[in-house]
């Protein structure tokens, strides 16, 4: 069903370059967005409309984003105390 959608996100010319690199993160956050909005089979994804369209590649945006800022978040914790580890060890 993402995969459909991905399509047509495609075939609109609606993705990035880095977002046609990313097809699988891509189609896995489509999915997600589709779920939240009870879209759940091909049919119905061929019949909305292309802003409807637009809306849920926004979506898909909008949760990537998000998830780069956590993934972003926790290295960056990671980095700090492997600092603050190495900063411990050359005091003494």
């Amino acid at each position: 069903m993402s995969e459909f959608a991905y399509f047509r996100f495609m075939s609109y010319n609606m993705l990035t370059v880095e977002e046609q690199q990313h097809r699988e993160e891509i189609i896995a956050l489509t999915e997600q967005v589709l779920d939240a909005k009870g879209l759940e089979c091909d049919s119905k994804i061929s019949k909305i409309s292309q802003e409807q369209l637009r809306e849920i590649l926004e979506g898909v945006r909008r949760l990537r984003k998000r998830n780069k800022r956590k993934i972003e978040e926790s290295s960056g914790g990671e980095e700090n105390r492997q600092k603050e580890a190495a900063d411990i060890v050359s005091l003494e």
